[in-house]
């Protein structure tokens, strides 16, 4: 594991030689690691992708992961400037023939990154997926197991690259009249209420408000008030049963936990992996007492039953159709309003250093 001093290095800001020094001592821990220098039968081709608006990304983090990266890869680095931009340089980087591409920073960069990607489709020849955490949440990371401090996260990817080990992940894939050719999800998409927090939060943030637990409760509260006063009617088919109906929210799980409350792993479907199908949870009312009994579960358990509560695991698609437009969110990123969606589950879609 690498020393402490470099892990002091990483946190000082506003000295470059405090950066070289972590990435040199990070650098040399990889190299050291199990008594042995490093050796690679070929040069890995590598694009960093940073998203420098994300809520833990910092120069002094961006520089340590360049340096501890550029002795062992052939790297190039990008920040992001615009939305679209970290899947526009994912993209180019797959045409280009790059064996990596790293996502530095939260939930949408790496959403952005994968779509990048997988532009046209999974294919063998396409780029391995790396993350370096970032955001706020991270839950795509979590779910896999990488540390969200951004040093070991490295320590963990070099060590991915040194011994070439690697996972596939299944994926899901939302289709929608709001998306042109469909979009990628790594962990979580929706509709209903957790799109309406999503579109909620976003607003808020493009006012200068920081995503924080207590901005995603704030917010939750009132669209659900809203929802109470004026609730949603969502007609939703699965594989192999007739369609069910429900109010106010459809969650749709490519992995557990669903996402995270600060430390504490959010679960709705603790069955669903990314070795399987989707998970779905529905509430067939928005009633108080439904949805506190709900909430208390899923915070007390992480394995909330109803008989109000309709939940499946590993489903191949998930269909929803709505009265009314209603919100959609992929990955914590709002993506307009629909009245029809398809969800699919895509096996093995991702290859992740790991």
């Amino acid at each position: 594991m690498h020393s402490a001093a470099g892990r002091d290095a990483v946190r000082r800001k506003g000295d470059l030689r405090h950066f070289r020094e972590a990435g040199a001592t990070l650098r040399e821990d990889m190299r050291t690691a199990n008594g042995h220098a490093l050796s690679y039968s070929q040069v890995v081709r590598a694009l960093l992708v940073v998203n420098p608006q994300a809520t833990t990304t910092t120069p002094a983090g961006r520089d340590v992961l360049a340096h501890a990266l550029a002795s062992d890869v052939k790297l190039e680095v990008v920040e992001t400037s615009y939305r679209g931009h970290a899947a526009d340089a994912a993209h180019q980087a797959a045409a280009d023939g790059f064996d990596l591409v790293i996502a530095h920073g939260g939930d949408g960069t790496v959403n952005e990154v994968v779509n990048g990607v997988l532009r046209g489709g999974p294919r063998p020849e396409k780029p391995m997926l790396g993350v370096v955490p970032g955001g706020s949440a991270n839950v795509f990371a979590g779910a896999l197991g990488i540390p969200r401090d951004p040093v070991e996260a490295t320590h963990v990817l070099l060590q991915a690259i040194e011994h070439g080990t690697k996972r596939r992940v299944g994926l899901g894939q939302v289709f929608a009249d709001v998306i042109e050719n469909g979009r990628w999800f790594t962990f979580n998409a929706g509709v209903g209420l957790d799109a309406d927090v999503v579109a909620g939060v976003e607003h808020k943030r493009a006012k200068g408000r920081t995503a924080s637990p207590f901005l995603y409760l704030s917010v939750a509260l009132k669209a659900y008030g809203q929802l109470v006063r004026k609730p949603q009617h969502f007609t939703v088919e699965v594989p192999d049963e007739a369609p069910f109906d429900t109010d106010g929210m459809v969650f749709v799980s490519n992995t557990d936990p669903w996402t995270y409350f600060g430390d504490r792993a959010i679960q709705l479907n603790p069955s669903t992996s990314f070795d399987g199908g989707l998970g779905v949870s529905a509430l067939r009312t928005l009633r108080v007492p439904t949805v506190g009994r709900y909430i208390a579960q899923v915070l007390a358990t992480g394995n909330p039953k109803s008989g109000k509560l309709v939940r499946r695991d590993d489903v191949g698609y998930v269909r929803v159709k709505c009265e009314d437009p209603a919100n959609l969110q992929v990955d914590g990123d709002f993506l307009g309003t629909t009245t029809e969606v398809e969800f699919r589950a895509v096996p093995d879609a991702l290859t992740v250093a790991l």
